[in-house]
């Protein structure tokens, strides 16, 4: 399987999950503690992160990992072909988007 965007590294993929997962621990705080506070002005500044999700190209039989609700774990690998694969990682999604990066 591959992540939605190419990684040229097992790291660039764990900074990428990271940043999404402070990206949405942020606005989950600003939305906490109301609209025109310190803290909700410092977390509105948080760049915006994307969510990295999985697919299988070519995936003739259809696969239940790259499905948007998926929850468990998957294998993935980079960077895409045609280059040759140097990293390999296990990953956690949860609803279709990668929360763990081993």
């Amino acid at each position: 399987m591959y992540t939605d965007r190419n990684f040229k590294s097992k790291k660039a993929l764990k900074e990428a999950v990271v940043n999404y997962l402070a990206y949405v621990n942020a606005q989950a705080f600003a939305a906490s503690i109301g609209p025109m506070t310190i803290g909700a002005v410092l977390a509105s500044q948080t760049p915006m992160a994307r969510p990295v999700t999985i697919y299988q190209p070519n995936d003739m039989f259809g696969n239940p990992k790259a499905d948007s609700n998926y929850s468990g774990t998957a294998c993935v690998e980079g960077p895409h072909f045609p280059e040759s694969h140097k990293w390999y990682a296990t990953v956690t999604v949860e609803k279709g988007i990668v929360v763990k990066v081993k």
